[in-house]
């Protein structure tokens, strides 16, 4: 998949879907189905597949805050290339794409830059100047070669509980709460943190319990402060065929030896050797106990292998329902 920040290495025309896309979820899967070589096939075989998004996130540039991102840059790609996209744009979102009007955006974007013959977006999808666009403006240039993709939602249980939407700020509210069932369903796969592992003060080791430390990327977002099972693989994205090593992960500030940043731990089961500098993928898969700080180094060891406990019978559980989860969405 080619990325593309300079309009004129575009590949054009183009069959395009327009969006944000953070986090490459259910919901956005969908929008992006339709413009996928597989869908084109002949009729449209002279059309490039590609993701129109934007760089940084509008509500990042008119907030004038970084926003933690559920994928950030990295990540996006690699999924994206994953679903057999050809070509990622990605626009600069400053002060003069702002202040594009939508007539200005469909024509110097859309037309004459990319030369889009076939568009997906959501059914909610703005833009333009003060997001006056909308689906009707694009519809009137489009027409049938348009697709709408409606509110995607999941039902959970016995359905008693109303429908939950799929988005990337529900994904983000589950997160914080720990509800990574909730979290992984919306997404379609098990949500992912990737980093170098980095020196740390080697603590767990000396009650038996060495730990990896990951250095992520500083927009990622993090999920609520407590103890996780994860599953892990080791040397991202090379380790595709490599059996997942089962662990626990830690999030937080480990109150219990005065940390005073919040940091990333994972302790891998059955696992002996180095992993400095190297890259660690993990999966999450549940949320077992909130941080906590504990009298003395003993009752912390204690909770930990009460951890490991409870992170294997729930792991040794789980699998096939992760592959259901991923499989019904793939």
């Amino acid at each position: 998949m080619r990325v593309i920040f300079d309009p004129t290495q575009i590949s054009r025309p183009t069959a395009i879907a327009l969006g944000n896309f953070d986090g490459v979820h259910v919901g956005h899967r969908h929008v992006i189905v339709p413009i996928l070589p597989t869908s084109l096939r002949d009729r449209y075989s002279n059309l490039t597949s590609t993701v129109v998004s934007f760089s940084p996130h509008p509500q990042e540039f008119f907030s004038q805050r970084q926003r933690s991102l559920l994928a950030p840059f990295d990540e996006k790609v690699a999924l994206l290339k994953s679903l057999g996209v050809e070509q990622l744009v990605l626009l600069p979102f400053d002060a003069d794409l702002a202040k594009l009007t939508a007539a200005e955006f469909i024509q110097k974007i859309l037309i004459d830059s990319l030369q889009v013959e076939l568009i997906s977006v959501g059914f909610d999808f703005h833009f333009g100047q003060k997001r006056q666009g909308n689906i009707t403006d694009l519809q009137n240039i489009w027409g049938d070669r348009l697709t709408v993709i409606p509110e995607q939602t999941m039902s959970f249980g016995d359905g008693e509980q109303p429908p939950v939407r799929i988005s990337s700020s529900n994904i983000r509210t589950a997160l914080a709460q720990g509800e990574i069932d909730l979290a992984n369903s919306l997404l379609g796969r098990p949500y992912n943190l990737v980093g170098r592992v980095v020196q740390g003060k080697h603590l767990g080791r000396t009650i038996g319990f060495p730990t990896a430390n990951l250095e992520l990327p500083t927009q990622k977002c993090l999920p609520r402060d407590g103890v996780y099972a994860v599953q892990a693989t080791i040397n991202h994205p090379d380790a595709a065929t490599q059996s997942p090593i089962l662990g626990v992960m830690n999030v937080g500030l480990r109150p219990t030896v005065d940390g005073d940043r919040r940091s990333v731990e994972v302790h891998l089961f059955n696992w002996q050797g180095d992993l400095y500098d190297q890259y660690l993928s993990v999966n999450l898969i549940k949320f077992i106990r909130p941080e906590k700080k504990f009298d003395s180094l003993d009752a912390l060891k204690a909770q930990i292998q009460a951890d490991c406990q409870t992170a294997l019978n729930y792991l040794g559980s789980s699998r096939q329902k992760l592959a259901h989860i991923i499989t019904a969405h793939s």
